[in-house]
């Protein structure tokens, strides 16, 4: 799968493998030139004793030729490194967010935000080192392992079987190792997770921590969540310290037998000082290149734990998928929405319905208002509208049309919403509401902040439309965000304007004079408009009574005062609540 986003940047990676062949290939000369100026400038055994100086100045130019030209291979090496494999995790983080914004929501809640944060993140960094660690790292010590030993044996066949039996014990160790360790950097990657997780509903939940005094609980929750990680990552590291002083002992041991070796052959003649001084430096090179590979095994294990959770996330497939496309008739009128014998139960839950045998039209540019208890699934059954959640058992049509046929762009285009809880975004007020119709004129974010009642509290603003919204729009009142947000759904001018419990924070003449506005300007959009309040569905044409998941009465407010039990249960608990706070 990671294949598709590399191929694209393939080529920066050859290149940075065919300078940095070129940069370990400088590295490998350098023993055979110093070999050289040992025994023929300074020993001069090539020329009966007698040193030459012309020739240890010419060599160590040499030498310092092919350093400089080494260093200008590692640097364009390094260069093409990271054009490739940045540009390759930004491809695959793109992709991965892509992702997670076609998911639904019980998938992004399957997945945890915290974890979905470190996949994007974290993961996808470790799978950029992966790429840059093949393309510089694991080639240049293969080159240098292999140049090494074939430079040894070139020089002696005895210094090239010390590295040859020094490899084996090495590789066993590393295996040891490695076979151990693999299996935690999962573990490790979920306790990213968690402490992601209750950094998350910290932050997003701050008020609350504040108003129960709960930061001593919260501080031990985020301490025991991060013991756990470091705990693992010291558990990790502690196998790992092994690995260090293995390596030295045998490449220790390898110098002296080359040593060993070395001097037993200089004195048959077989071999001169120059000749065991560079195997010692290739020896040097062969396994100082093999503990490289042993340490980036630790990479590659890490890396392919994040790269399998990239990919579960990248082989999900959406449970609200598109539709081939709706072929809309142009004389139909816009907005009319159709219930017919609607089921829904939560995807993975008990199976139990929380929506039951639905049976509902609603015409184009009515206003419909949605009542009931808590849990009676009024937020349910508008969701299933612009199909954040499919129908378990019947159908929904919007202008005719079933909602699985649109592509979900289309359809949700339709759609302008407003929620309780009000999404703000850390931008200006102005870009806020455009959201709704991006490109919109001053004039008509202007239109749209009046019609919701928003522009009075607007214009008192330092900058106006200007001004900044904090973070999750902290800087604004409950009252403030959920103007902004029915500012932000009125301006796109959409076929059907839900809004769920979105004028809760609002005063009664506010409310007023936001429904008033609607009625104005808005009579030929459907209007779906969940609620607490009586008072806030009045005026609806027709009133929705849910009750336990299915439909108790339909009907105006006379209607359903004189024909609906829960309705005037309601409307009376409501009328006393409202008398005794007076």
């Amino acid at each position: 799968m990671m294949f598709k986003y590399l191929k694209k940047y393939l080529i920066l990676g050859i290149i940075a493998a065919l300078f940095m062949v070129g940069e370990v290939s400088m590295d490998l000369l350098q023993p055979a030139l110093m070999s050289t100026i040992v025994d023929d400038g300074v020993l001069g055994l090539s020329t009966n004793n007698v040193g030459d100086l012309n020739l240890i100045i010419t060599t160590g130019v040499k030498m310092i030729g092919t350093v400089a030209l080494g260093g200008l291979c590692g640097i364009l090496c390094g260069v093409f490194t990271n054009l490739c494999s940045h540009n390759f995790a930004n491809a695959v983080r793109k992709d991965t967010f892509k992702k997670i914004l076609s998911l639904s929501f019980q998938q992004t809640g399957k997945f945890t935000t915290g974890s979905l944060i470190t996949r994007v993140t974290n993961d996808v960094t470790q799978l950029q080192h992966l790429v840059g660690m093949c393309f510089r790292g694991f080639i240049r010590s293969m080159i240098q392992f292999v140049g090494g030993i074939f430079c040894m044996l070139s020089l002696n066949m005895s210094f090239g079987m010390v590295a040859i039996i020094a490899f084996p014990i090495l590789v066993v160790c590393v295996l040891l190792i490695i076979t151990r360790v693999s299996p935690k950097f999962a573990v490790l990657q979920n306790k990213l997770d968690k402490l992601n997780n209750v950094l998350q509903e910290n932050i997003t939940g701050m008020r609350v921590v504040k108003a129960f005094v709960k930061e001593k609980h919260e501080k031990k929750r985020f301490g025991d969540a991060n013991e756990e990680l470091v705990g693992t990552q010291l558990n990790i590291l502690t196998i790992f310290s092994f690995m260090g002083p293995i390596m030295n002992i045998v490449l220790n041991l390898a110098v002296v037998a080359v040593i060993y070796i070395g001097g037993i052959q200089v004195q048959a003649g077989a071999a001169t000082p120059g000749n065991v001084m560079a195997a010692i430096t290739y020896l040097s090179q062969v396994l100082g290149s093999a503990m490289m590979i042993a340490m980036m095994f630790q990479m590659v294990s890490r890396g392919m734990a994040s790269y399998r959770r990239i990919k579960e996330v990248l082989s999900c497939e959406p449970a609200v998928a598109d539709g081939n496309g709706a072929e809309e008739k142009e004389e139909q009128k816009k907005g009319r929405i159709e219930f017919k014998n609607v089921s829904f139960a939560y995807p993975e839950s008990s199976g139990e319905y929380v929506l039951k045998d639905i049976n509902l039209t609603i015409e184009p540019g009515e206003t419909i208002g949605f009542l009931g208890a808590t849990g009676s699934g009024k937020s349910t059954l508008v969701n299933l509208v612009p199909r954040f959640y499919d129908v378990t058992e019947g159908e929904l049509l919007v202008d005719g049309i079933n909602v699985k046929t649109y592509q979900l762009k289309a359809l949700r285009n339709k759609i302008a919403i407003a929620l309780q809880k009000s999404e703000l975004f850390s931008a200006s007020i102005k870009e806020n509401i455009l959201w709704g119709k991006p490109g919109a004129s001053d004039e008509e974010v202007r239109k749209a902040a009046e019609e919701a009642q928003a522009m009075e509290f607007i214009s008192a603003q330092p900058e106006g439309l200007d001004s900044l919204v904090a973070e999750k729009g902290m800087s604004l009142s409950g009252g403030q965000k959920q103007r902004l947000s029915i500012s932000r759904a009125v301006i796109k001018e959409a076929e059907i304007l839900i809004f769920d419990d979105a004028t809760s924070a609002l005063d009664l003449k506010t409310e007023a004079n936001l429904y008033k506005a609607l009625r104005e300007n808005y009579g030929d959009v459907t209007k779906l408009i969940i609620a607490q309040r009586i008072a806030s569905v009045k005026g609806a044409d027709r009133i929705v009574v849910l009750d336990n998941g299915g439909i108790s009465a339909v009907g105006t407010h006379e209607q359903l005062m004189e024909n609906s039990e829960i309705y005037r249960d309601i409307y009376m608990s409501q009328l006393k609540g409202g008398a005794d706070n007076e």
